[in-house]
């Protein structure tokens, strides 16, 4: 399982399938989608299976954090707060451009063969990609 190189078993270059893994998820679920089938298709290909693991829990943790939030928005415009209301539309602006430069970042890094580990989450995808 130390193939950092070469092919994915969908044929493309392991970087580029490594980039795939991020990028499409910015185009509707895309890149969920894609790293889905590499992660049930690809068993050799370290460099692929870390990031598609990697971009499905950066996925998930958005989906999680997005929905919690938009909870919490629910109950300030119920309580009729303006102030808490602004509040948690500034915090999900910038959790929104902090899920943007994860993502713009780690595909980067992806498209250069690197495994970059994000915290917490990136320890999680390596002992998975194993």
């Amino acid at each position: 399982m130390d193939n950092n190189g070469g092919k994915t078993a969908l044929g493309l270059d392991a970087n580029v399938g490594a980039l795939l893994c991020y990028v499409g998820n910015l185009v509707c679920a895309l890149g969920l989608i894609y790293s889905i089938i590499v992660i049930v298709t690809d068993k050799t290909n370290k460099l692929a299976r870390f990031h598609a693991f990697q971009s499905v829990l950066l996925s998930a943790t958005g989906l999680v954090v997005g929905i919690a939030v938009q909870i919490l928005a629910g109950i300030a415009a119920a309580a009729n707060s303006g102030m808490l209301a602004m509040l948690i539309g500034l915090v999900m602006l910038v959790f929104g451009l902090v899920m943007l430069v994860a993502v713009i970042f780690t595909a980067v890094k992806a498209f250069q063969g690197q495994i970059f580990k994000l915290p917490i989450i990136g320890n999680m995808a390596d002992g998975w990609s194993n």
